[in-house]
């Protein structure tokens, strides 16, 4: 259920802020099923997701530079070119896991997707400090951009041909 705030006021009996929102349903049907019921309700900022154009050239751009770091008879994958744009990008949860869980839960966190991964920081008293990596499918505008600004950096290095800077703004532009 979507909608957007249309107020925030004092209810003055509680002294609590009371918010009113537009639901975008208006079938009335749908309201009366809510009514008396107990709602979880989650309120954050609106973020447009990725376009799946970025998501795209994100992938264009590995396959490019896997392919030109392969020339000297070193086989990179673009998976590889994914995962290493996703550790440079730093966006991890720290955690601290049981030595005899960590296998397991290593296998199910890598389980979420290919960008995924966590690294091992230290072993400590029978734990393992870790960091747990997101991958780009959990990004933000903001990371994601990052992630495609450094993929086109190190295409760049690599003298591979991307898109122009104002191409690039563009696919970039679709998420704000």
């Amino acid at each position: 259920m979507q909608g957007y705030l249309t107020d925030i006021t004092i209810d003055y009996q509680s002294r609590k802020p009371k918010i009113q929102f537009l639901i975008n349903n208006n079938e009335i049907t749908f309201l009366e099923e809510l009514k008396g019921l107990e709602l979880d309700i989650e309120v954050k900022k609106h973020r447009k997701k990725r376009s799946l154009n970025a998501n795209a050239y994100c992938w264009v751009l590995c396959d490019k530079i896997a392919k030109e770091l392969s020339k000297d008879g070193f086989i990179v994958t673009k998976e590889k070119v994914y995962q290493d744009a996703i550790l440079q990008i730093g966006s991890f949860e720290p955690m601290i896991v049981e030595e005899k869980a960590f296998e397991n839960f290593k296998r199910i966190w890598e389980k979420q997707g290919l960008g995924f991964l966590i690294q091992e920081v230290s072993k400590k008293d029978k734990c393992v400090k870790v960091h747990c990596y997101y991958g780009s499918s959990t990004y933000n505008t903001k990371e994601m951009s990052l992630l495609i600004n450094i993929l086109i950096e190190l295409a760049t290095t690599l003298h591979i041909e991307t898109k122009t800077q104002a191409e690039i703004d563009s696919l970039l532009k679709e998420w704000r």
